[in-house]
């Protein structure tokens, strides 16, 4: 990529979470933490928490609902923007394949747990979290990763880890987690925008 073009983000949100990953990946760009620009926000529904949050931090949002035309509206949206780089925070759903193969090694992705384990369909969330505390885990963490055809299987291109305590529960596990996924989640974006 040319030295004066900044490489174009695109994040994709579900409709379920708050946003923080996609407003620290945001905030990352706008400080140039991340030689990027976060330039348009994609979720499936409207009026969400984070379609909200991007609005008021100034990221256009993108509605593409899950249709029969989804794929093609997607692609068609990604290329009108020029979009470089796709990151999923908290998007639920698996890409349309020629999305994936468009964007090969330009799509990461966030899961909150030490991927390979702990990973694949149904595996998001307070699941995540209870399942590593039932196996009786010591360590979890969150991963940063390429995204493929299949949930949670492409290569792990960062990690950070902490402690599962025995008085752990779903929830104080995720707040650990999701602190580190703020810092993994900039780390790894940089270093796949500075590899463009």
């Amino acid at each position: 990529m040319p030295a004066d073009k900044k490489p174009k983000v695109a994040i994709f949100v579900g409709t379920k979470g708050r946003g923080t990953n996609m407003a620290t990946l945001i905030a990352a760009c706008v400080s140039g933490d991340v030689p990027a620009s976060a330039a348009l926000v994609v979720s499936p529904a409207d009026g969400t928490a984070a379609v909200l949050r991007a609005r008021a931090l100034g990221v256009g949002a993108a509605v593409v609902p899950k249709d029969d035309d989804y794929a093609d509206r997607l692609s068609a949206v990604l290329r009108e923007e020029g979009i470089d780089v796709i990151c999923l925070a908290g998007y639920m759903f698996l890409l349309p394949l020629e999305v994936v193969q468009a964007y090969e090694g330009r799509i990461i992705n966030i899961h909150p747990a030490l991927l390979p384990k702990y990973g694949g369909k149904g595996m998001y969330g307070r699941h995540v979290h209870e399942a590593v505390i039932a196996a009786g885990e010591t360590e979890s963490g969150c991963s940063v990763h390429f995204v493929t055809e299949h949930y949670d299987e492409g290569a792990v291109l960062l990690q950070k880890t902490c402690p599962v305590y025995p008085d752990d529960t779903p929830d104080t596990l995720a707040d650990r987690v999701l602190d580190l996924e703020h810092t993994a989640y900039t780390e790894a974006l940089k270093i796949l925008v500075e590899s463009l």
